[in-house]
């Protein structure tokens, strides 16, 4: 028997007990008492009015934020990736929230972190949550990975919206005379005829210059009540938050009073919606009504693109979104605040958190404080977009790049056994083996040149693991600043919290005062295709570029619609610098096979995709929901990780 002073390793600073042995993630999460939400942002200076309360532990925060603090000079602008991962990750949420709480809880500086929401399909799938883990968690992690606020369902409720408003008049415009379109879609008001404003605005889109109905002829009427959407161009599915890869492909229109408009589609995973890329990319909530308005669905049968304020129902999806566009408050097991917003794809969309989120951040800590924002995936794919994509949108520069890397993956890389998720780890990552890791640390070594080609300080996060060796993280010290990195230090906040991140906070708060000369890596005026070979040759060390017919078709068309001046998102595996997810290490001299390109024009990218992109995950033979359960005497989630 063993006393609870036995088991205790310390105690925090703010009452937390740390255990020697750490235990599961929902044990440590339960294990701490978080303060009422609401006295983590008197302490940034927030006041009540722009706080809206989701019970005691979450709550909204207002846009009018940025108004009241528009005289506050910023704080400092901290970009968390990682190198190539294993299927298994390496940390990155981890080392935010423990940076963040060594920061706060430890230096005493002014911190925010801003991380994005999961899906609960990976929740209740194989990957889980993504709250953190050990003693580096947002809290209370069954509200950070389930429902939290509801922007999720309320994306889900507007895309859907937008899917069936394309079926409806389809169906409306293939059943009724021009006459009766217009009768039913002009109603009179007061007994005169009355067009909305969203339907002046179709007018002038056709070069219709009325806004009294009255005046329209026969002509201008039937332009503006048919859309004549080629069904075989339609690019907008259904979506849910929910693994089912039953639903990848449906029939629609089977019914009866459909009258056989039938037609082929399917559902994605709620968070790969265009409008949740929209959530994370807007800077306001008329900049995300006016990204509606531009987003494409499908093009009529003439080639001109047809979008959803075409079809009448932006001002429908900004009321949907209202309440979503405001940043989710939260808190770190050490009570240091986190800002949870918005949680897009890595590959067909960003894989960043909101602007509005940084931005709000980045005011409430003032001058001295830190904004530490995490992106999806590896450098190359998150961080690349980062800066190429969201740093553009938001006119934000990012002060200091930490980079994160753990020995295991980077055995990995230097030729070590395959890492499968569920499966045992072979011995060569138990073990000390400095001739894998010294060949794998060059894809640590790619991701630090990098980011040093955006013009920004660099810090190795080294996640450290209970079988990690001293002389492994010496090695890894050594090739990290022969790459360029400012400094590599080794973090233990998983077992330790922020005290065990405090050096590496050290670290990057030097690093974040050195003058960086931020530049993107391409500029917007290229064309489609030179866009996509700088990325190819800067960001991923190919060789080249080749395109199918579908995709050159595409590129012309794009460039004929006047896209060509957007921002590229390039859609590739996240488990390889190339696009074959089994070629390891950082290989040079391969080619990028673009297989097709699509819109995300009220986003404001195109994505190429680069081989198979799955939107929709299935469950496997074991989905984690084996393990989640209530406890119906007090209440308490078990199993969640």
């Amino acid at each position: 028997w063993m006393s609870m002073s036995d088991l205790v390793a310390r105690v925090g600073p703010t009452g937390l007990k740390f255990l020697k042995k750490v235990p599961g993630d929902m044990v440590v999460a339960q294990s701490c008492t978080p303060v009422h939400i609401m006295e983590v942002a008197k302490k940034l200076g927030v006041n009540e009015e722009s706080v809206d309360l989701y019970g005691k532990h979450k709550a909204k925060l207002d846009l009018s934020i940025l108004e009241s603090m528009k005289e506050r000079k910023l704080g400092k602008y901290v970009c968390v990736t990682g190198i190539t991962p294993t299927p298994l990750g390496e940390g990155k949420s981890t080392t935010t929230v423990g940076l963040c709480q060594a920061l706060g809880a430890y230096l005493k500086k002014p911190t925010i972190g801003c991380l994005r929401q999961p899906s609960q399909g990976p929740t209740f799938g194989i990957k889980g949550g993504a709250a953190g883990g050990g003693y580096s968690q947002v809290v209370p992690m069954d509200d950070f990975n389930l429902h939290l606020t509801g922007d999720i369902h309320a994306i889900t409720a507007a895309n859907n919206l937008l899917a069936a408003q394309i079926d409806a008049r389809m169906f409306h415009e293939a059943t009724q005379s021009d006459a009766a379109l217009w009768r039913r879609m002009v109603p009179k008001r007061e007994g005169k005829l009355y067009l909305s404003p969203i339907m002046i605005r179709r007018l002038k889109r056709l070069g219709i210059e009325k806004e009294n109905a009255e005046e329209l002829t026969a002509e201008e009427k039937s332009r503006f009540v048919r859309l004549d959407i080629d069904p075989a161009t339609i690019t907008w599915r259904r979506v849910i938050d929910t693994n089912d890869r039953f639903i990848r492909k449906i029939v629609v229109g089977c019914g009866p009073k459909e009258k056989d408009k039938i037609r082929y589609t399917g559902f994605d995973i709620t968070v790969a919606s265009e409008i949740m890329a929209i959530l994370a990319l807007a800077t306001s909530l008329s900049d995300m009504r006016e990204r509606f308005a531009k987003m494409v669905v499908a093009l009529d049968k003439k080639g001109n693109a047809v979008t959803a304020d075409d079809l009448g129902v932006t001002g429908a999806l900004a009321v949907l979104m209202k309440e979503a566009i405001k940043p989710n408050l939260m808190q770190t097991l050490e009570q240091t605040p986190m800002i949870v917003h918005a949680g897009p794809f890595a590959n067909i969309a960003h894989g960043n958190s909101s602007i509005v989120a940084d931005q709000i951040g980045l005011k409430m800590v003032g001058p001295d404080g830190y904004v530490i924002t995490e992106a999806g995936f590896g450098a190359d794919i998150g961080m690349e977009k980062f800066m190429n994509i969201k740093c553009r949108y938001s006119g934000l520069r990012p002060n200091c790049v930490v980079l994160v890397a753990t020995v295991r993956a980077l055995k990995m890389h230097g030729g070590g056994p395959k890492v499968v998720g569920g499966l045992p780890l072979a011995k060569e990552y138990k073990e000390e083996n400095l001739e894998l890791l010294e060949k794998g640390a060059c894809n640590m070594q790619h991701m630090i040149r990098l980011a040093r080609k955006f013009g920004v300080p660099v810090v190795v996060a080294l996640n450290k693991f209970p079988t990690d060796t001293e002389a492994e993280m010496k090695l890894l010290k050594k090739k990290a600043v022969e790459a360029g990195a400012e400094d590599a230090v080794v973090a233990d906040h998983w077992r330790d919290g922020g005290l065990g991140a405090k050096e590496l906070g050290e670290a990057v708060v030097k690093a974040s005062e050195k003058e960086g000369k931020f530049q993107f890596l391409y500029d917007l005026d290229l064309p489609i295709k030179d866009k996509i070979e700088i990325i190819v040759k800067e960001a991923y060390g190919g060789k080249g570029v080749s395109y199918s017919k579908l995709a050159l078709k595409q590129i012309a068309s794009y460039t004929k619609l006047g896209f060509d001046k957007l921002p590229i998102c390039m859609a590739k595996t996240q488990y390889s610098l190339s696009s074959d997810p089994n070629l390891k290490g950082a290989p040079t001299g391969f080619t990028i096979p673009i297989k097709e390109v699509r819109a995300s024009v009220g986003a404001g990218f195109l994505y190429p995709l680069i081989g198979e992109m799955s939107t929709m995950p299935g469950l496997g033979t074991r989905p984690a929901f084996y393990d989640i359960d209530i406890d119906t005497e007090t209440g308490k989630v078990i199993g969640l990780s």
